[in-house]
């Protein structure tokens, strides 16, 4: 089982947006909190995720109040959990957009109304190129993925495999920015994820050997192979000594790493995971819920709709509801 492919799979990782920036010293752009156009460009996902790949030149980027860092050509910048954010040419230079500017400006890319690669600043040298990329997904009940991502994620393209691979899609991906025939844009946006999980591989090539979270259990061969298993048999009736003997390991042992690496017992991620996957079939089509829980593990309804509203605060029935209002929403 590739529990990151499952993850990708599961969370509805999709995308969103895509567009370049050419722009001229002095430049800024300021981009607010994530729910504020969400709805515009993914009008259905939960969450958004944006990313940067610097293709040219320097800048800085700061993700809300914290200090602001410098990045360079072949950088990596990536903002995964909906903070505003501003990039700029020097620290002292801002643009002053206020929230409804860069709502309009979203508003207008997602219309198709701007051109695929879009023009900023005074018009100076040095200059700066970047692509941009916004991806929606699940964040709830259940995202594993997002708890083990830094506020804000600065790497450099590696070397390798992974590294050609990602220059190779940035490449298409440019190839296609001045595409208007039919298709281009599912095109862009279809390789703009291929990116994001790119640049997740490249991530976990980076993370320091002491490093914690669920991408660092992915890399563990213990934690990894559980977790694994688990993906591969949700369904299944585990209990910690059944997985730990599949694991090739005692019971404390997966019970120490397992928590300290993933910040959950086994058992406990298990049962976060069988209820997002129960979330996305309550989404997705109108299966029973008993039925529904019987697919995940649950022998009866009873259990299943105590342990779905533990995790996610609202029963089966009542999150199924939301969903159905949220996709008959005029915003849709």
């Amino acid at each position: 089982m590739d529990t990151l492919s499952d993850v990708l799979r599961a969370i509805k990782l999709t995308g969103a947006l895509f567009f370049g920036v050419n722009a001229s010293s002095p430049w800024s752009v300021e981009v607010p909190r994530a729910h504020s156009f969400a709805r515009i460009i993914l009008p259905r996902a939960q969450h958004v995720i944006s990313y940067h790949i610097i293709t040219q030149g320097s800048g800085w980027v700061r993700v809300g109040d914290d200090p602001p860092v410098q990045f360079h050509e072949h950088d990596i910048l990536v903002i995964p959990h909906g903070d505003s954010y501003a990039m700029c040419s020097a620290i002292d230079v801002l643009a002053g957009l206020t929230e409804d500017h860069s709502v309009e400006f979203f508003r207008a890319m997602a219309a198709g109304q701007l051109p695929a690669t879009v023009i900023e600043g005074g018009g100076n040298l040095p200059l700066a190129h970047y692509v941009c990329g916004f991806l929606g997904c699940d964040a709830q009940p259940f995202n594993p993925l997002l708890g083990a991502l830094p506020r804000l994620m600065r790497l450099r393209r590696g070397t390798g495999e992974v590294s050609n691979l990602l220059d190779s899609l940035i490449d298409l991906t440019l190839g296609e920015a001045s595409g208007v025939g039919p298709g281009a844009q599912c095109i862009r946006l279809r390789l703009s994820e291929l990116m994001f999980v790119e640049v997740l591989r490249v991530y976990l090539e980076t993370l320091h050997p002491r490093q914690t979270g669920w991408l660092a259990g992915l890399r563990d061969p213990v934690v990894g192979r559980s977790m694994a298993l688990l993906h591969e048999r949700p369904a299944h009736g585990w209990t910690l000594a059944g997985l730990a003997q599949e694991a090739g390991v005692s019971r404390s042992v997966l019970a120490v790493r397992f928590t300290t690496l993933v910040g959950c017992p086994p058992m406990q991620y298990l049962a976060r995971w069988r209820v997002q996957l129960a979330a996305r079939q309550l989404s997705d089509g109108l299966v029973k819920v008993s039925a529904v829980g019987r697919s995940v593990g649950y022998d009866s309804e009873a259990a299943f709709s105590r342990a779905f509203k533990r995790i996610s605060g609202v029963s089966p029935a009542e999150w199924r509801h939301r969903n159905l209002i949220s996709a008959n929403s005029p915003f849709s």
